[in-house]
């Protein structure tokens, strides 16, 4: 009998190996950068010297694209799974479904790094600040204490603490008022920056994308994933901001919001 008993062990353990390759791989909890440019193809953002190098050595989504012109909608696509109608570069007061809520409510710390804020003032801020590019204040309809201005990252990448750094330049170093050249060269120095940080230590990945083309039909954006350890790599498959959701929902363990639900996780340029 127990030698039966010891078949059917090797059996069922050779089955429950076999079940657990054949699974998608297992995101761990990381902490997640996100910078979001603007209004470039995959090929005009190849002009920035300094992007067309971190091009060779991150991970590279070729097939990735936004969900529709012009800005706002795109970045509540990211940050929310929808873009609630909107197809216009306008405020709207919408309801508290967003990555930001998800996050405050499982007690997961982030904070918006906007370029150029004021604090406390989301809507009136002075240009280059541009209001339509902090999706995190349409959100219930107010200025949430987590966006904060920019020179703020420095200091808090000195800890792990924040899990969630969403990080927005100012409408010149977004490259949508300025050249490339301009918006290539704050990349240089931000990214610098947080690589190398003691928070960049810490397991985390950058996502570095653009909200949407420079009006093509196509929407074809250039996708950047960063990680400490993990080389050069290309993913050929279809992905586009809801991916983005879905996969720094992941990452995070929060239900994945909206389009996010069915979207298909980057997970091969982040593992």
């Amino acid at each position: 009998m127990s030698r039966w008993i010891a078949m059917a062990l090797v059996a069922l353990t050779l089955i429950c190996a076999c079940t657990r390759t054949s699974l998608p791989p297992i995101v761990e909890a990381k902490r997640v950068f996100v910078i979001v440019m603007e209004n470039h193809s995959y090929e005009e953002a190849l002009q920035g010297a300094y992007t067309a190098e971190l091009e060779k050595q991150a991970g590279v989504a070729t097939n990735y694209h936004a969900i529709t012109h012009p800005s706002v909608p795109n970045y509540l696509a990211i940050t929310s799974g929808q873009t609630w109608g909107i197809s216009e570069d306008t405020y709207r007061a919408l309801p508290p479904e967003d990555i930001g809520h998800q996050m405050t409510s499982a007690d997961i710390r982030w904070r918006a790094y906007m370029e150029g804020l004021v604090p406390g003032r989301c809507f009136d801020s002075p240009k280059p600040f541009n209001g339509d590019h902090d999706p995190f204040a349409y959100y219930g309809g107010r200025c949430p204490s987590n966006a904060v201005p920019f020179s703020e990252l420095s200091l808090d990448l000195q800890t792990t603490s924040t899990r969630f750094s969403w990080i927005g330049p100012d409408s010149c170093h977004d490259q949508h008022d300025c050249s490339t050249a301009a918006g290539d060269n704050w990349l240089r120095q931000t990214v610098g920056m947080i690589t190398s940080s003691h928070a960049w230590r810490a397991d985390a990945v950058l996502f570095i994308t653009w909200d949407e083309d420079s009006g093509g039909a196509d929407n074809r954006v250039l996708m950047l994933v960063l990680r400490p350890d993990v080389k050069h790599r290309v993913s050929a498959a279809e992905y586009d901001h809801y991916s983005l959701l879905a996969t720094i929902e992941d990452i995070l363990g929060v239900p994945r919001l909206a389009n996010a639900a069915t979207a298909r996780p980057m997970n091969d340029l982040i593992g």
